[in-house]
């Protein structure tokens, strides 16, 4: 089928199942993935997932990182990572890992299988989470900045996992490895994180030394804006983000995680609230109308059962999956000391895998880390978990959080 019939196909049943599902008192997101689902092979067989789709994913991917990232505050972020917040995110990602650690040993899958199945249950899909977040209108909550904050650092530990692994000589198999190698590849893998972190670091003085009293930036910016045109803020704001999302993945990391660094850099100080709002309105437009839709039916288009031979290790896997993610995202929320509706709020949240899981599945397939059956589990895992976490959110969370702001917002009745 052609590319642009494919968009458009893919366009128009995803907002019109999303706007069923929210009618229907569902988020949008459930309707677009199963656009996606119904249009792919698993249903018509319309359309397959081809490359320029894929390239269509990742720039969708890219713009609506960068336009969440704009809806937070840098510090905000950076302080869910210290203390508790941090405790929380290992949690997060700790017995996810765990837990697809023991569904490969106990279905007698090799070492390497079974590391990447831990991998890929311990990964929250960072777009799939903040879309989410954004649906509900929480983004900006504690819910919303702890499980940001976790999604973090799960992608990050398990593409470090990741990287650890592709930088080691050799072959597919565990037998062959070295703790020699494991060391070095940890210590380079690490080594080009704290590069990145660096550079962000700088980024960020660097602003705040070009914005505040003296909106040397924001001049700069509008002067510019002058001389191409109102278009040139959107363009400044894109290669931007793309020169963080380009370094990281030049130190072998994800171009979401640069991406969505690089956009918490670009706030309301750095360009002026006029400015700022213009931009929002811009993205906002082009991601939620458009580019959004396209990545969530994409997801769907993955889905496919008919390489999977054994029900039992599937129901395993996503059995594994939600329970180990809310169970730990609950701990997590308790040790922070937030409310049992928040800690049970973001346990759900981190179930999203989406784009991330995929990523590292997909990877693993290629380098023959894991077989077309694993593949197939690990992209029906991703799009389940993807589905079933604003269903359970909103069933199991929102009445308890609008009981709970009714209560506070009470007033007692005078006596």
């Amino acid at each position: 089928m052609p590319l642009l019939t494919s968009i458009l196909l893919l366009l128009v049943c995803s907002r019109l199942l999303g706007e069923l599902m929210s009618r229907l008192g569902q988020p949008v997101i459930v309707g677009e993935i199963l656009a996606g689902i119904i249009l792919g092979p698993a249903a018509l067989n319309y359309i397959q997932p081809t490359a320029p789709l894929e390239g269509i994913s990742e720039l969708s991917v890219f713009l609506i990182v960068l336009s969440a990232g704009l809806e937070m505050e840098f510090g905000d972020v950076v302080n869910s990572f210290r203390g508790r917040g941090l405790v929380v995110a290992a949690i997060g990602f700790l017995i996810p890992f765990l837990s697809g650690l023991a569904v490969g040993t106990f279905f007698h899958l090799d070492g390497m299988r079974t590391v990447f199945l831990g991998l890929c249950i311990s990964v929250t899909a960072l777009p799939v989470a903040i879309r989410i977040l954004e649906s509900f209108k929480i983004l900006n909550t504690r819910i919303g900045r702890y499980a940001i904050a976790t999604a973090i650092l799960n992608d990050v530990a398990a593409l470090l996992c990741l990287g650890v692994i592709l930088d080691m000589p050799g072959q597919a198999s565990t037998s062959l490895i070295s703790p020699f190698s494991v060391l070095l590849g940890v210590m380079w893998t690490a080594t080009k994180l704290a590069i990145f972190g660096a550079m962000i670091l700088l980024a960020s003085r660097l602003l705040r030394w070009g914005s505040g009293q003296t909106r040397y930036i924001e001049r700069w910016v509008e002067r510019t804006m002058a001389f191409f045109g109102r278009e040139a803020l959107f363009g400044l704001a894109v290669l931007f983000v793309l020169l963080f999302a380009s370094m990281s993945e030049t130190l072998g990391s994800h171009f979401v995680i640069g991406a969505f660094f690089g956009a918490l850099l670009l706030s309301r100080d750095v360009f002026g609230t006029s400015l700022f709002s213009e931009l929002e309105n811009t993205l906002h437009s082009i991601t939620g109308g458009f580019l959004a839709p396209i990545f969530f039916a994409y997801l769907g288009l993955h889905f496919s059962i008919a390489t999977v031979r054994s029900p039992l290790f599937v129901l395993s896997v996503l059995f594994a999956s939600v329970a180990s993610k809310i169970l730990a995202g609950w701990l997590g929320g308790v040790w922070a000391k937030v409310s049992s509706e928040e800690a049970l709020g973001i346990g759900i949240i981190l179930n999203g895998r989406g784009i991330m899981e995929l990523v590292v599945a997909n990877i693993a397939l290629q380098r023959g880390f894991i077989n077309q059956e694993l593949f197939s589990v690990l992209v029906l895992m991703g799009i389940f978990t993807t589905v079933i976490t604003p269903i359970l959110f909103r069933r199991f969370v929102m009445p308890r959080l609008a009981l709970k702001d009714l209560a506070t917002t009470a007033v007692p009745s005078p006596h």
